[in-house]
């Protein structure tokens, strides 16, 4: 008997001036499953999406929803039809109140035409209820963490009555029990018939919760198999197209000299680091890690400047220096990456050279003037330095993938010459063959002297790339390790430890 699907994407293609986006992609869905689709960053995934989703038109190709043909002219003509998609960059009013976010497009009114404040809170209060969400709907949600926030958009599509959601990247912010509460909620909307296309580079959670998964590379369909029949290996090797037998670089810098000491550091904003105290060491590649709300991005930004202490010093070589403001950072010799790439990391509008430029300008400037010569040498120098697929100089930025974005951020920061780089979650929403040229990355910067500091979610990826771990805890250094006491274990117990 033949399978019956709800969605059936088949034959479609896409391109761009220059780029090929789309070659005969195809993805189908069965009702009431989740399915997986797998792929490294310009694969070829989102624009599937968008062509789904009307953003783009595709040039060829069929889409059919319950076997009749669709052509979404945009988001909402596809919400209006049963498919909603939660993106793993957020786009929410953050001044405003979580009923206000849910009920956005589609405000309820009274019979005089006011807004029917008491009709949002009490059915965003019933949709949480049903999905086992524990947060008050009269909450700002910029006051919210980024899980908490993705839940609220997974409800917001649930409000649609939607029979079809994608999930982008669901869990690439999400702490251990966040993740097992999502998986709740899929295997509840799965059990009512809602299908799901679960975009994912974690492909240890893809098969614990996929009932189908399909892969692509290059713009192309490869194969789409039961989850079942799948391990990470043969996942992986079918989305690279080649085998990847270590998921990290072998270590080329060795730690020397201490380059930094933070003693009993304080933000002045709460909730914030509380008298934290640690040395970095020039060469060095020290990773933070703790749970979500442990407070590791706050510490970054207290040392970076973009978040003011009220007590505790930092010492460069053993002088104090203050971080009042990034600027001051960067006259100090630091550099941040920030954990949301499209909220504050990237110019999306705006072209490669100006993105691998901007933190330079400085270095640029020929009295009224800019010395382009120069910025075009230094754009060529990221290009090429840090890998990056790019048609030209001049192609936005928001049309690479997220991988490139990135290396073109840590190509950006090491043209002002840091001797300190702080990144945080410098692997979000990659894939595992540009994970492991970023891992290649911060091993080559911290062999040149460096010191590196790397907050990441994943524990594996702490481990697998630091000299040392520090764990954060409620705001607190609950202690720092070196890899030879360094478990997921124990630093499991210390991320517990002020809790």
């Amino acid at each position: 008997m033949a399978e019956t699907y709800m969605l059936e994407m088949t034959g479609i293609c896409k391109s761009f001036p220059g780029v090929q986006a789309l070659d005969k992609a195809q993805l189908k869905v069965r009702k009431g499953t989740v399915h997986a689709l797998c792929g490294e960053n310009g694969a070829g995934k989102s624009t599937l999406m968008k062509c789904l989703f009307g953003i783009y038109n595709k040039d060829s190709g069929s889409i059919k929803l319950d076997g009749r043909e669709v052509a979404f002219k945009d988001t909402k003509h596809a919400i209006q039809n049963g498919i909603a998609m939660v993106h793993q960059e957020l786009n929410q009013v953050l001044q405003r109140s979580i009923a206000e976010n849910i009920w956005l497009g589609q405000v309820p009114r009274t019979r005089t035409g006011l807004v029917d404040q008491k009709k949002m809170y009490r059915e965003t209060k019933r949709i949480f209820e049903d999905l086992e969400i524990d947060i008050d709907p009269r909450r700002k949600i910029g006051t919210l963490s980024v899980s908490a926030r993705q839940m609220v958009e997974i409800a917001r599509a649930v409000s649609n009555n939607i029979r079809l959601l994608v999930l982008d990247e669901p869990t690439s912010s999400l702490a251990d029990d966040e993740v097992k509460q999502l998986f709740r909620i899929i295997n509840k909307l799965r059990e009512r018939g809602v299908g799901i296309i679960y975009i994912s580079h974690k492909m240890e959670e893809v098969l614990k919760i996929a009932d189908d998964v399909t892969i692509m590379r290059d713009g192309k369909w490869i194969t789409t198999e039961k989850a079942e029949n799948l391990t990470l290996a043969k996942i992986i090797n079918l989305m690279v197209g080649r085998k990847m037998d270590n998921r990290f670089p072998p270590k080329v810098n060795k730690p020397g000299e201490v380059i930094m000491s933070v003693e009993h550091l304080t933000s002045t904003y709460m909730p914030g680091c509380i008298d934290v105290s640690f040395d970095l060491r020039a060469g060095e590649i020290l990773g933070i890690a703790g749970l979500v709300g442990s407070r590791r991005t706050e510490l970054l930004e207290t040392v970076f400047g973009t978040r003011r202490h009220s007590e505790g010093t930092i010492k460069v070589h053993g002088r104090e220096i203050r971080n009042n403001t990034s600027r001051d950072a960067l006259k100090n010799g630091f550099a941040m990456l920030t954990e949301e790439r499209r909220a504050s990391g990237i110019f999306g509008v705006d072209s490669v050279m100006f993105n691998s430029v901007i933190a330079n300008v400085r270095a640029y400037r020929k009295g009224l003037f800019l010395k382009q010569q120069k910025m075009k040498e230094d754009t060529d120098w990221v290009i090429s330095s840090m890998n990056i697929k790019t048609p030209s100089q001049k192609t936005h930025i928001k049309f690479l993938s997220g991988g490139n974005q990135q290396k073109v951020i840590i190509g950006r920061w090491l043209l002002t010459k840091p001797e300190i780089l702080l990144m945080d979650e410098p692997t979000r929403g990659i894939d595992v063959g540009a994970k492991y040229e970023i891992y290649q990355l911060i091993g080559d910067v911290a062999k040149q002297g460096k010191a590196v500091i790397v907050v990441s979610s994943e524990m594996s990826e702490l481990l697998g790339i630091s000299d040392r771990i520090a764990v954060m805890s409620n705001g607190h250094l609950a202690g720092i390790l070196d890899m030879e006491n360094a478990t997921q274990e124990r630093i499991m117990e210390l991320a517990l430890h002020f809790i």
